[in-house]
């Protein structure tokens, strides 16, 4: 499937280079899409990528006792509890340097902030591109529900940053982005990852997952939509099971 994946790839690509001119996004309140993505990207890690750790964890019982990794031999979900935890850092950061700035009557992001912040969801979509040809799917219904599913994280994702970040993510940020899944995917096309390094990079992904949703639907700013949230939830679980 691997011109499957090169497809999906460039649907990715695509989407942070032109996600800035879906109006619909800029709807208050909130758009029902992106309450709707929310549901979707939530849905996928409880559904998929948790209980794919617990296969993990099975599979590493006993190859890792004598190293410095054994702890993940019972404890793969801290490490997502860890994802979630330094994506929140990230945004905390983000929060201070940004009112930092607007006290100083500062127009843009563009510091050094800006670049952990930016580097770190490059980071993040490269885990995504390798996992999109590495991943042991079942058929190719299987890849076409992780695309969907980041897909529209994407989308969530590039609003939040193009809120925070302003010009600089549309100069810089969305340039970066759009490589780093590139980059993964090609890393995944030419070689294979070790396992235990793999299954350590999925549970950051599922904490940061998870996280960034959440910051993006609990705000009272956003006016985010309970119902279209449960629509995307139970709707993406639905076809998930059925798969």
């Amino acid at each position: 499937m691997l011109w499957l994946s090169l497809f999906f790839v460039i649907g990715f690509i695509a989407i942070h280079l032109f996600s800035k001119n879906m109006l619909f996004l800029k709807a208050l309140p909130r758009s029902r899409f992106l309450s709707i993505a929310g549901g979707i990207s939530v849905a996928y890690v409880f559904l998929h990528l948790l209980p794919e750790l617990g296969v993990f964890q099975d599979e590493l019982q006993g190859e890792v006792e004598r190293t410095a990794w054994r702890f993940l031999e019972h404890h793969i979900y801290v490490v997502a509890m860890l994802g979630l935890v330094i994506f929140y850092g990230l945004e905390q950061m983000v929060k201070s340097s940004k009112r930092r700035r607007d006290k100083a009557g500062g127009q843009n992001s563009r510091d050094g902030v800006f670049w952990v912040h930016i580097g770190s969801f490059a980071f993040y979509n490269a885990l995504i591109g390798y996992l999109l040809i590495r991943e042991e799917y079942e058929s190719a219904w299987g890849m076409l529900f992780f695309f969907i599913a980041m897909g529209v994280h994407f989308i969530t994702n590039d609003k939040g940053l193009r809120a925070t970040h302003k010009d600089d993510y549309d100069r810089y940020g969305r340039w970066l982005l759009a490589v780093s899944i590139l980059v993964g995917w090609g890393i995944g096309a030419l070689t294979e990852v070790n396992e235990l390094i793999i299954s350590f990079l999925t549970a950051l992904l599922a904490g940061g997952v998870v996280l960034n949703v959440l910051k993006e639907e609990l705000p009272e700013e956003r006016e985010s939509r309970f119902s279209a949230f449960c629509i995307g939830i139970i709707g993406y679980s639905v076809l998930l099971l059925l798969l």
